[in-house]
Formats: C-alpha cells, structure tokens, sequence
C-alpha cells in the first residue's frame, strides 16, 4: 500500500514532568521519529494551559530542526487568525531557507485555547481574525510570491525567498475545510482525532478530490499500538472526548469537562458541554495496519499522521515504534513540494 507515515506531538506534560523536561521529550521523539522511518513530525499550538508544552510551534520546529538531520518538521498547526500571514511567512522562509526542502507549515483555523487567550493573541489589532480565507489566500500568494497586480500589497516579498518553499498544508474536520484546500490547491489533513463520524471524512474526501484531484490528503488519527490487543483496549479504557456546543453553533473540542465549561463561560454565550467516546484506533501493529490500508484504499489516504493520546510515557513511545515505517515495512514516501 502507497502512504506515508507523520507524528502530531502536543508536547504533553505527563508523569509529574515539567514544562522543560515536557518539550525536550518533544525532541526525543523527534529525533526516534527520524530514526524509525516517519516522513514528518509536526507539534501544535496551545494557549494558556497547564497540561501541554506546545503553545509556540514556530520556535519550536525551529529547534527541532536544528536537532535534527532529514526528517521533515512543522506546525499541525498555525492558527492563522491570531496572526498576520507577512510574518508568518517570514517565519517558515527563514526556517525554509535554513533547513531547505525539511520545512512543513501546517495551518488551522481553530483557537488553540480559550476566549481569554484569544483576546489576549489578538490584543490591540483591528480584526478579530474572522477573515480566515482571505488570510489564508494571502499566506499562499505571499509564499509562491504571486501577489495578483491589483492587489493593494502587490510588490511586496516575505523575505528571504528559499530555494524551497514550505510545504502548506490546511487542517480541519469537515468538508468545508477540505473544500478551500482543494479550492487553493494546497494539501488537507482531515483531523479525525477531533471528527471520527464516517460520513463526514467520505464527504471531505470527496470534496477534495472534486476540487484538487492529485492533491495531497491526510489524515490525522489517535492510535494506540501494543503487543495485544488486549493491552491497549485496556490502555485506551474510558478515554473520552469534551465538547462544547456554542449558542452561536460553534462546537469545540476541549481536553476536559472543566476546561469546557470555562470556555463556554468565557465565550459569554449560553452553551452545553458534552462527552463522547473517544474514537482512538487501538490493537496490534499488524491490525492497525489493516485498518490503515482499508482507509487508503476507500478515502484515497496519502498520509496518516499519527496522534497518541495516552498519558503514560512509555506505552506511548512504545506505540510509535511499533508503528513506525520500520516495523510496518513501509517505504518512506517523498515529501509534498
């Protein structure tokens, strides 16, 4: 089966560590990510939050980089309405230009925190980064340095201008998400750690192919690896997922109940807090391997990037290296240009 394999690290503070021990945790794995065959190893944006490291992405792929050697490190993701997208192309083109052909800037459209962090990320501007297409078009015209003429910023360049480019990806959970990639001809990663209803990954699929046949299509996914499958059911145990539901319609998913009844609170609109079932792909190698080819095969999957959500240092280790493309005989795949 033809598809690679990536890491999303959150930087999690587990096992009594700190926020220093938690992030050069994040380059342990990196650098075992690099030696085990994975084809990329992105790290998130998190604000204000006392359980994940992660809330500066590009400072941290900068280190990652420099860390080490060939594997392909960026963001999953920048959320892009808390920032101008100038600078966040100035960024990744100075890490682009230093690591060239190693750089990947994943970008999101969700908060990556509380309302109180938000106003506090977009303190002092005059938009309130509602304009998420408009700025992620802006991004894209600025990195392949195609500002149409009549646009008022036309001359403009985010330099230095690398040999080689980041590669852009779009993150999301729905088909509307999947809709703009394809619409902008960048690559989608469907989030199914956020959005695990089957229908909603058929329809993104669908979607993206429609509008950008030959694009690259993601998915980033919980799994848990153990020697049995025995093992990690009882690892995955009664692991749920918290959302909250917004007034206005918006749903988002939090780490806890508390945490999703402080947003709600901070949103200052009436809301409700539920709990599902964690969708987390568990078993052996060999099994999750099955199911990785079964959603190759029917969503046209170039890439599953691997999210582990188990809290305990070892087990989760453990996982990426019995799915790594060592172990699962995978070929690494070239990376998106």
């Amino acid at each position: 089966m033809s598809y690679s394999l990536g890491i999303l690290d959150q930087s999690p503070i587990i096992d009594n560590a700190t926020n220093e021990q938690a992030l050069q945790n994040t380059v342990a794995l990196a650098q075992r990510a690099e030696q085990l065959g994975y084809t990329r190893f992105w790290v998130s944006e998190h604000h204000n939050t006392d359980t994940l490291a992660g809330t500066s992405p590009e400072v941290l792929v900068s280190y990652l980089l420099a860390k080490t050697t060939s594997i392909r490190i960026g963001s999953g993701g920048v959320m892009l309405q808390h920032y101008s997208p100038y600078k966040v192309a100035e960024n990744f083109h100075v890490l682009a230009t230093l690591e060239p052909g190693r750089v990947d800037l994943g970008i999101g459209k969700a908060p990556g925190g509380l309302p109180l962090s938000t106003k506090a990320l977009q303190f002092g501007t005059v938009n309130n980064g509602e304009d998420f297409e408009e700025r992620l078009t802006f991004l894209q015209q600025l990195m392949d340095n195609a500002l149409p003429s009549e646009h008022e910023l036309n001359g403009v360049q985010a330099t230095p201008i690398p040999k080689v480019k980041p590669s852009l990806f779009l993150l999301g959970a729905s088909p509307q998400s999947a809709a703009l990639a394809g619409k902008l001809g960048i690559a989608f990663v469907f989030a199914r750690f956020i959005n695990s209803d089957p229908a909603v990954l058929q329809e993104a699929a669908k979607t993206y192919r429609t509008h950008f046949p030959n694009g690259h299509f993601a998915l980033s996914i919980a799994t848990l690896a153990a020697p049995t499958k025995e093992e990690a059911q009882a690892l995955v145990g009664e692991q749920k997922i918290t959302k909250v539901h917004l007034a206005s319609g918006r749903s988002l998913t939090l780490q806890s109940v508390e945490l999703a009844e402080k947003f709600g609170q901070e949103s200052g609109e009436a809301f409700t807090v539920q709990q599902y079932d964690a969708d987390v792909l568990y078993g052996t190698p060999e099994e999750i391997k099955a199911t990785f080819d079964a959603f190759h095969k029917q969503y046209q999957i170039d890439e599953f990037i691997l999210h582990t959500p188990i809290l305990k240092a070892f087990e989760r280790q453990r996982s990426f290296d019995l799915l790594s493309p060592v172990n699962l005989h995978l070929q690494q795949h070239e990376a998106v240009s």
